[in-house]
Parts: C-alpha cells; sequence; structure tokens
C-alpha cells in the first residue's frame, strides 16, 4: 500500500500555535524576607536544595505543602491573618518550589548558591557549613524524611559520590573550627580554594540524581497511567 502524503495546497489556518507557558523566576528577596519574618530555622540555601530533592523524589507521599512546614518542624508559624497564610504559601511554592522544576531537565541544570568568601577561619567555616547543609537539605528531599527508599539504581553511584563529599565537608569544618589547630590562617586560601573545588561536582551529582529520578517517575507514570507532576 503506498502510504498517504497530504498535499502541499492544504494549509491549516486559524490554529493559533501553543507554546509551553514559562516558569517566571523566583522573587528571592520575598522569599529571603518571609523566610526572616516567621524565624524559619532552615536557611535559604538549604531550602532550594531540600525543595528540589523533594520534587526529584520518586515517594508518592510527597507533596510541597508537607516540605514546606517540615521547615518550621512539621508545622505553619502562626499568622495573623489569611493573607498572611496566602503570602507564604505562595512565594515558597507557586514562586520557589516552582521555579526549581525546571530543572528537571538537563538544559536548565540546578546550580549551588554563589556568594563572595572571606579568608578567614570565620568566611572558610560558613561556606563549609553552607555547603554541607545544602546536600544535607537534598538527601532529606529525596528521601522524604524516611531511611530508606526505592530509587533509580542509576542514583547508587552519585549518592556515594555525595556522601564522600559531605564525609569532606564535615572533616574540614571540624578542623577549621578547631581553635586549638595552630598554623592554620596560613592555609586559609588554600583550604578554600580546595573546598570551592567541590561545588560543581556537588551540582553534577545532584543533577544527575534529578535527572535519574524525573526519567524513572514518568516511566512508572506512563506504565500506569497515574501521572504525578510535581509542579503545582
Amino acid at each position: 500500500m503506498v502510504p498517504l502524503r497530504p498535499s502541499k495546497a492544504i494549509v491549516c489556518r486559524g490554529l493559533p500555535s501553543v507554546k509551553k507557558p514559562r516558569i517566571p523566576p523566583v522573587d528571592e528577596k520575598q522569599v529571603l524576607s518571609l523566610l526572616k519574618e516567621y524565624d524559619c530555622p532552615v536557611p535559604y540555601h538549604e531550602v532550594r536544595t531540600r525543595f528540589l530533592g523533594n520534587i526529584a523524589t520518586p515517594a508518592i507521599t510527597a507533596s510541597p505543602m508537607h516540605i514546606v512546614k517540615g521547615l518550621w518542624g512539621g508545622e505553619l508559624p502562626e499568622f495573623e491573618s489569611l493573607e498572611a497564610v496566602n503570602d507564604l504559601v505562595g512565594a515558597l511554592i507557586n514562586g520557589l518550589w516552582n521555579s526549581l522544576t525546571r530543572h528537571q531537565k538537563r538544559t536548565e541544570p540546578f546550580r549551588l548558591i554563589r556568594t563572595p568568601v572571606e579568608p578567614t577561619r570565620a568566611g572558610l567555616a560558613a561556606y563549609i557549613l553552607m555547603r554541607r547543609q545544602e546536600i544535607d537539605g537534598f538527601v532529606e528531599g529525596l528521601f522524604n524524611g524516611q531511611d530508606d527508599i526505592d530509587l533509580p539504581e542509576k542514583t547508587s553511584a552519585s549518592l556515594d559520590t555525595i556522601a564522600q563529599v559531605r564525609a569532606i565537608l564535615a572533616s574540614s569544618y571540624a578542623l577549621v573550627t578547631d581553635e586549638t589547630k595552630l598554623g592554620m590562617d596560613a592555609e586559609i586560601a588554600k583550604t578554600l580554594k580546595s573546598i570551592q573545588e567541590l561545588a560543581p561536582i556537588i551540582e553534577r551529582e545532584i543533577n544527575e540524581i534529578v535527572l535519574a529520578c524525573t526519567r524513572a517517575r514518568r516511566q512508572v507514570a506512563r506504565n500506569s497511567h497515574f501521572p504525578g507532576p510535581p509542579f503545582h
């Protein structure tokens, strides 16, 4: 049978082209202001990675609101009005959470917070702590508060690398903050450079995990006809 070919004379008119809606960038100043206003014990850099980990997680019990409540230990802070509730939830979920869903594509990789670092003990310690908290936040969100979770096999090597990097950060933090260790000041700049070189490794492994989990979740959704979109 000869396949039918559409005539070049046939032109579809009157149908508007449809583009996928772009996810607006998050208003970081608003998020930071609200986290400070409600005394959030989790720093912003860790909030970002905790959200991203939960976006990627295959756990069917995951939900943005549960993660938001977890920032305050399981319950939202007290509000003066319903409008205040909507402002916070809107900034964190409609803003930050949704903006992070873009990183489920290889073309839009996730990046850690970049910040100037003073070449002092205090500056180095703060930087190391930030990177460690970013790792902890991602793992916390990925495991969705559980000790064990079924993850794609391709995430195993990345998780091992992240665990090794975290161990380096933990030992470096203990060393830098130990005032009994003399001679550390002369090594600050060298140590800082070494620690900063870990950031691309963390980013690479986080992105690999996010992509692997995204592919696996979409495959399950296709097979079960039960989509579980992380976009809210």
